[in-house]
């Protein structure tokens, strides 16, 4: 277990280091293809036994969470989909209305009866009955699989010693046209990173005025792979707010000198 978590946390490093990643790791990584679409035409099989295209899972509207994982890791999957889960609970949007989750195996010989078994223990831990229909828990073959895997820069390897796939703790927040727009490292997130890459992925599909001012003051910092206050666009809005109030005292000044004429 420790050997794996050692394996994330070397993965989540930029890769200009590549030296330094251990021979039997050499494919294993984060290679992001920001702004590229995915080949919606990739199909995989439901939890309910249903071949059905990645098309499915974008109607134009919604943003997805994208995860590459599978459902009988011993530990890094289940402590990223965790950390994820616990985060989603305090974004106040819904898995199902703002956005939808999809979640493909990466191990071809893993079954629907194993993606219904996860998908029922996700969404009582998410603790909204009316998110079901916004999750989906994929199987594939492996072909479909590496080919998915391949256009988001996802790689991973079978490790014959450990008995597990080697792979990235990472996922990836697609527009509703199918193209990446962030991926996000890790195995805790803040709400406020989460709600703002949906956000932006949703561009301008989702969200209110005060989340759309919260995107505005924002941007995604590559180096922390963090969203950090954008100072420039924060005094523009503050210098903004400071003129608008100016113009409605001056309003106000001159409506009451006239009143008292």
């Amino acid at each position: 277990m420790k050997y794996f978590i050692f394996i994330a946390l070397i993965l989540t490093l930029p890769l200009y280091s590549a030296e330094k990643i251990p021979l039997e790791l050499k494919d294993v990584g984060v290679f992001e293809h920001l702004g590229e679409k995915i080949d919606l035409g990739l199909t995989f099989t439901e939890e309910n036994g249903k071949d059905v295209a990645l098309s499915s899972f974008f109607d134009g509207k919604r943003p997805v969470l994208l995860f590459l994982i599978y459902y009988n890791c011993p530990n890094l999957c289940h402590f990223l989909l965790d950390g994820v889960t616990q985060t989603l609970k305090n974004v106040h949007w819904t898995v199902g209305k703002e956005f939808d989750v999809v979640l493909v195996s990466i191990d071809p010989t893993e079954t629907p009866k194993m993606s219904r078994e996860k998908k029922e223990f996700r969404v009582a831990q998410y603790e909204r009955s009316e998110s079901k229909a916004g999750w989906h828990f994929l199987t594939g073959k492996e072909e479909q699989i590496r080919a998915l895997a391949n256009q988001v820069g996802f790689g991973y390897s079978w490790d014959k010693d450990q008995k597990q796939y080697a792979h990235a703790a990472v996922f990836f927040v697609v527009t509703p046209e199918g193209k990446i727009s962030r991926y996000l490292y890790g195995i805790q997130f803040k709400p406020l990173d989460l709600r703002l890459a949906l956000l932006e992925a949703g561009e301008g599909k989702i969200g209110n005025v005060v989340d759309k001012l919260l995107l505005f003051c924002y941007h995604y910092d590559p180096k922390t792979r963090k969203y950090a206050i954008f100072a420039k666009n924060l005094m523009s809005l503050a210098g903004a707010i400071t003129v608008l109030l100016l113009i409605i005292l001056f309003i106000f000044l001159v409506k009451r000198k006239r009143q008292r004429k």
